[in-house]
């Protein structure tokens, strides 16, 4: 009796669908700025966006945390390369660098995405596509989840979601100069959200070039510099050590520059008139 692939469930052939159409639709267009000859797909599962890259003539290698997906890749694509590697190790120097990378539904299955962030810019010369479940928000935070052993869960059993801000930040820090988000979602309940519940996936593009596509925003980094946690009425833009009654002092605070600002305003001509005596 053959094995009953996860990758295989209905749903999720209908959900690799939508983001295969979206691939076409990027590949063609960045195609304008930049030629792309090789591809690697990290977290490949069974192959199925490498068989799509490599229908578009790429030279592509996947590569998966599971020796049993890899292999049962290499028996459906049999023309392409798969190899078996942890994310948060991957062989940078074995593997050289390629034009595109995918990474597709992985990064939230990791202890260390940041880590893994960092050896694909290494391993990006033109683009980085990733795809990821996140928590909602700009602010770039992380939530350690529990996660089941199936074959396309997490390797350990406990992984980190970060929030949409989290991931522009990561990959900013890891040296691409252009990272970009879709101005409008895929149609897709994941990415769209409804009444009942907030978007659970997210799509960016980080890039060593510029890319002109009309699709995309480019995006830039979120600074978030801890408060003084010592200082009550710290000025903070998200402060997670504040109280109920933090905000009334920093309103306070707020309204005591201001006034001393346009007193300021008010004085200066007389201190003008008197530093010119």
């Amino acid at each position: 009796m053959s094995q009953k692939w996860l990758f295989d469930r209905p749903w999720t052939k209908d959900f690799t669908e939508v983001r295969k159409r979206f691939l076409t639709e990027f590949l063609d267009s960045i195609g304008r700025d930049v030629k792309l000859t090789s591809a690697l797909d990290v977290g490949s599962a069974l192959g199925d966006f490498s068989e799509f890259l490599h229908g578009r003539g790429l030279r592509v290698v996947g590569v998966d945390g599971r020796a049993e997906n890899s292999a049962e890749a290499r028996r459906r694509y049999p023309d392409i390369t798969f190899m078996t590697a942890d994310a948060e190790e991957l062989p940078v120097a074995e593997l050289g660098k390629f034009d595109l990378v995918l990474c597709f539904g992985l990064l939230y299955h990791l202890e260390n995405p940041f880590r893994t962030i960092r050896q694909l810019h290494s391993l990006t010369n033109s683009a980085l596509i990733i795809e990821a479940m996140c928590l909602p928000g700009s602010i770039p935070l992380m939530g350690l989840f529990d996660e089941s052993d199936n074959h396309d869960q997490s390797l350990r059993g406990v992984a980190f979601y970060p929030s949409e801000g989290c991931l522009l930040k990561m990959l900013h820090r890891s040296g691409f100069p252009h990272v970009y988000r879709l101005k409008q979602p895929l149609p897709y309940i994941l990415y769209t959200g409804n009444k009942w519940r907030k978007p659970t996936r997210t799509i960016l593009v980080a890039s060593n070039i510029a890319i002109s596509d009309g699709s995309l925003a480019s995006e830039k980094e979120k600074t978030l510099i801890p408060p003084d946690t010592s200082n009550t009425w710290s000025q903070a833009e998200w402060n997670p050590w504040s109280t109920s009654l933090s905000g009334i002092g920093r309103f306070s605070v707020g309204m005591l520059n201001s006034a001393r600002n346009f007193c300021s305003r008010i004085l200066r001509p007389f201190r003008r008139s008197h530093d010119s005596v």
